[in-house]
């Protein structure tokens, strides 16, 4: 009688993005503030900080306008002490990311978690702000936007651009190290950029889409997902089956403003 050798289940990772998918706002501009106190930046750094807040909340991340935020936060902190930046992040972390982080996403990690899956958060962002931040959320490793660095200094150049196609690079990448079956794998993510990791897994999930994506999305018969509810972490650390940070002050309270303020208008233009 043959011997039946029960084979392992595959290893399954769940791939998040991070801005407008796990946190509802742009993770590198929300550190605007403490940079601005620490006199990294100045007042008209900030300040296109947060109308580059406004237009990711109100437009959504294309390729084109991810690109020019690309170009500008490298241009801004070229020269910058690579140490000092981490100490500001480390140190503001809890006060800049505490506030707000979708509550649904929250759910999702400790979901894919309990189910024995890595959790893996992909970001354009650079690695000093993702690594924090995807250790807070309990996640299992991070692949992030690295930056050149000369004698310990920002040099402005980008040595690895954790962004469109290099996104689903990295997650093929991990497959083949830690052994994933990209088939049974989740990707989740809100902008249509992220297609091309979105085609590689066997459950890709569109999180608050962008036009094109949630064309995409339908066509293709993807799911799709709505998060809304923003919560704080310290709200949430009572229950342990739940993981949560957020991001939110300063350019994030000025973009969610402005935005009320134009849906109001554009509401009494149509009563109207």
């Amino acid at each position: 009688m043959d011997t039946v050798i029960a084979s392992s289940p595959p290893r399954v990772a769940a791939f998040f993005d991070l801005d407008k998918t796990i946190i509802a706002s742009s993770s590198a501009l929300a550190f605007s503030k403490p940079l601005l106190r620490r006199g990294l930046i100045n007042r008209r750094a900030a300040l296109k900080s947060a109308y580059a807040q406004l237009v990711f909340s109100l437009a959504g991340a294309d390729a084109n306008k991810t690109e020019r935020v690309r170009a500008q936060v490298s241009a801004l902190c070229a020269g910058w002490d690579v140490a000092e930046v981490r100490a500001i992040v480390t140190e503001t972390l809890h006060d800049v990311v505490d506030p707000l982080v979708y509550a649904e996403a929250a759910e999702l990690i400790a979901e894919h978690k309990a189910n024995g899956h890595d959790v893996v958060v992909l970001s354009a962002t650079g690695a000093e702000v993702v690594e924090p931040v995807a250790e807070m959320l309990g996640a299992t490793r991070s692949v992030s936007t690295r930056m050149e660095v000369v004698d310990g200094r920002y040099s402005g150049n980008v040595d690895f651009y954790c962004y469109g196609e290099h996104k689903a690079t990295a997650a093929k990448k991990l497959a083949a190290e830690h052994g994933y079956d990209l088939a049974a794998c989740h990707a989740y993510t809100d902008s249509s950029t992220d297609i091309p990791l979105l085609e590689v897994v066997g459950h890709p999930h569109a999180v608050n889409p962008d036009k094109a994506l949630r064309k995409l999305a339908g066509e293709r018969g993807w799911d799709v997902l709505a998060f809304s509810n923003p919560v704080s972490l310290r709200s949430r650390l009572s229950s342990p089956s739940t993981l949560a940070v957020g991001i939110g002050v300063g350019a994030v309270a000025a973009g969610a403003t402005l935005y009320g303020l134009a849906r109001r208008k554009r509401a009494r233009s149509s009563r109207a």
